[in-house]
């Protein structure tokens, strides 16, 4: 028996008790006639003590060589600490140590195993097993294990069935580039990891399983930012015979258990909003709904005054931003600055200052008068000491800038509280996007997505007006679902289809298998696939999912612990009928 009791279990109630543990050593002190060594395992430290005195002569010498992260067990008797730490749960006792076994010397880490680290984020990387040892990480590995159970029992309890879809499936040319592998027994061939299991839920449905989950591992070889990764988890759903009202009260239901289980936080309101309220509202469609900072359109109070940045535009818009009028000139310049950073693209920014007296300061001041700005403020809703930012320009592009604005200042302002946790779903979406490049229309969602029903005779006389029956869930600003009701007539995914430019060929050959099994009786059907990976930041209060995940990638999609991805050697490449690839120059 390497333990009779974990690293966190002993207390003051165990005094005299014989124990046997085993653990890494965290820490040891020398000092000469007693060594005191912290013992760690996963559920805490016990603190071990060797004394001259009363320690076996060998177990004694033998504790005064071990070094951090040495493997060892001890077999001891629990006594009071005469120092107690309040500070641990076993802070009042310790172990006197009888008998000492080394199971595994190690050698000195490259970066502190403590909760604050010397070691460097690409350093940890590359030693995650080590990484994973330290409080912060484990405890976000516990608490995703903590999310995916609450999850699993939550849909099972409500009658949904797990039930496993394949990894290795056809490429499709819809949504981000797919990892493709390369088949040895059908030369030439590739399969193609999925980059959700959308099709195999649909035809699970058509199956009559009625109500499905998984809990899947998903991949797209796009590019990487904080919240994304090549490889990531989805909570995948799917219920039959349901319309749009049935997926959202059962989701939300879903949302407020876990908030509930994990965060003992309730939340009665799952506002809703539609896409295009959004996009005016906030200019992005996830908006954080825990502060305001809505858009105000001032196009009729601020065009037709002689100030040529605003007449020339499509768009004048802007925001209150709360108690900001304080903001020095160094502080509004930044903020001027900031904007026209290459990654927000603005020529530039005007500032409105609501003074307590009721005055105004502006940077416009000689072409807006008093009753200008007034008005201005009374339509964004600033009151005196409020700060108006507005931006004019092309109405996508500057709604898109000052999304992005609000967000950064909320962040400046402690408005994003991650303890706070506001829901909403955005519905409506358009069904079809125009790509200019390609001169087609691209599906928003994914080419499955059912239209709204009123909107069913557009797709033959407006494409570009029909609503998608689709919804995301947002929370505090991050979209963490999203799905639809699916198409399940095989007449009008036919038709869908052809809209996204698709020849009758192209759809027989990429989604033949789906358009055969509407033959057969397809249901109504739909549902929605939750990021657990962004789901479970989020509920532990931050946005990067890296440090929720055991083994990440870098953000260059490499695994720096296990150097992947690697070259083949030439054998493998010719069994699987791939050329070698030339050796790049160093």
């Amino acid at each position: 028996m390497y333990r009779t009791h974990h690293c966190g279990a002993l207390r003051i109630e165990d005094l005299k008790q014989s124990v046997t543990l085993s653990g890494w050593v965290q820490k040891s002190r020398n000092k000469g006639f007693i060594v005191w060594v912290d013992l760690r395992d996963r559920y805490g430290i016990t603190q071990l003590v060797f004394d001259e005195e009363r320690t076996p002569k060998a177990v004694f010498e033998k504790a005064q060589n071990l070094g951090r992260e040495f493997v060892i067990q001890i077999r001891g008797s629990v006594i009071e600490r005469e120092s107690k730490n309040p500070n641990m749960n076993t802070g009042a006792v310790e172990v006197l140590v009888e008998e000492l076994t080394v199971l595994n010397e190690a050698q000195t880490p490259p970066f502190t195993i403590e909760d604050q680290t010397d070691g460097g984020e690409e350093l940890r990387m590359q030693y995650r097993y080590l990484d994973i040892r330290r409080n912060p990480v484990k405890e976000k590995l516990l608490f995703r294990s903590q999310v995916s159970m609450a999850v699993r029992n939550y849909l099972t309890d409500a009658g949904f069935i797990d039930v496993e879809t394949p990894y290795l499936i056809k490429s499709t040319p819809e949504g981000a580039r797919d990892f493709v592998v390369p088949s040895r027994m059908n030369p030439g061939q590739f399969y193609a990891l999925p980059q959700s299991p959308q099709t195999f839920k649909q035809l699970l449905m058509v199956g009559g399983l009625d109500k499905y989950f998984q809990i899947v591992k998903c991949f797209r070889d796009e590019d990487l930012r904080a919240d994304r990764q090549p490889e990531f988890t989805q909570i995948d759903c799917e219920m039959t015979f349901v319309d749009q009202e049935s997926i959202l009260n059962q989701f939300e239901g879903l949302t407020r258990h876990l908030l509930k289980e994990i965060k003992g936080v309730e939340v009665s309101e799952f506002p809703r909003m539609t896409y295009e309220e959004a996009m005016k509202t906030y200019g992005n469609d996830k908006p954080d709904i825990r502060f305001g900072m809505t858009f105000a359109e001032l196009n009729d109070l601020a065009q037709g005054k002689g100030f040529g940045v605003f007449d020339s535009q499509e768009l004048v818009v802007g925001i209150a931003v709360p108690g900001a009028a304080s903001y020095t000139r160094k502080e509004l310049d930044a903020l001027i600055d900031w904007v026209k950073r290459p990654q927000i693209g603005a020529k530039g920014l005007i500032w409105v200052k609501c003074n307590e007296d009721g005055s105004y300061k502006s940077s416009v001041d000689k072409f807006f008068s008093p009753a200008d700005l007034s008005g201005w403020a009374e339509r964004s809703g600033a009151k005196a000491r409020d700060l108006l930012l507005v931006l004019s320009g092309e109405a996508k592009t500057t709604r898109t800038q000052l999304s992005a604005l609000r967000m950064e200042l909320a962040e400046r302002l402690g408005l994003r509280k991650p303890e706070e946790f506001a829901p909403l779903w955005i519905t409506d979406f358009p069904l079809l996007e125009w790509d200019e490049e390609t001169q087609r229309y691209h599906a928003m969602h994914h080419p499955f997505t059912s239209p709204k029903p009123e909107d069913l005779e557009k797709l033959t006389t407006d494409p570009a007006a029909v609503k998608a029956n689709a919804y995301d869930l947002v929370l505090n600003g991050n979209e963490i679902g999203g799905g639809s009701i699916r198409i399940h007539d095989q007449k009008l995914q036919a038709q869908m289809f052809d809209l996204l430019g698709f020849t009758k060929e192209e759809a027989q050959a990429q989604f033949g298998f789906l358009m055969d099994a509407f033959q057969y009786g397809a249901p109504p059907h739909g549902g929605i696939a939750f990021g657990l990976d962004r789901l479970v930041a989020i509920l532990g209060g931050e946005e990067t999912i890296r440090d929720f995940i055991a083994f990440p990638k870098n953000n260059s999609g490499r695994d720096v612990m296990i150097d992947a991805p690697a070259s083949i050697d030439a054998l493998q490449l010719e069994e699987l009928a791939l050329k070698t690839l030339p050796k790049k120059e160093e």
